[in-house]
């Protein structure tokens, strides 16, 4: 499905591209699994070795992005939270893994399971997150709350196990 854009102008396009981290979120089903897939895939290499001050940081930064790349997405697309925005699921999925070094495959998995298990149920206060703020905030906060779930639960399985 291509998104057709009201204006070309090089802001609307970097913000756009940065909301749906390129070509991810154009992926004709399920972008936001995607998104969050290319997270956890990631994260091995560009997240998890960096000390907590650096985790910490770049979810700072991701999170002060994505809000004006997902306000931008959303005037540009004229829709709110459009499917092909996929940065939110970005911080989200990193969220998730904030506290962890480095993590066995099988529990990058049940990470990406719980983030994703959270982020479409929407259980209180994750759905009141997306419809409480405005714009790229809201966007942005829904996925932080379900990342803050999906947290606390891996947390608890790697402290059981």
């Amino acid at each position: 499905m291509r998104i057709s854009v009201k204006s070309t102008s090089p802001i609307n396009t970097l913000g756009t591209a940065l909301a749906t981290l390129g070509p991810i979120g154009h992926f004709p089903k399920a972008p936001g699994t995607w998104g969050s897939l290319a997270a956890v895939v990631a994260a091995p290499w560009l997240f998890l070795p960096l000390p907590l001050w650096g985790r910490l940081a770049v979810l700072a930064l991701i999170f002060a992005v994505g809000i004006w790349a997902c306000g931008v997405a959303e005037r540009t697309m004229g829709r709110k939270d459009p499917g092909c925005v996929i940065i939110d699921e970005l911080f989200g999925q990193w969220l998730t893994l904030l506290f962890f070094a480095a993590m066995p495959i099988w529990q990058l998995g049940l990470a990406f399971i719980l983030f994703r298990a959270f982020d479409i149920l929407k259980p209180w206060p994750v759905k009141w997150a997306e419809t409480a703020f405005p714009g790229g905030l809201g966007v942005m906060a829904d996925d932080g709350v379900a990342g803050l779930y999906a947290l606390l639960c891996l947390h608890f399985v790697a402290w059981i196990l």
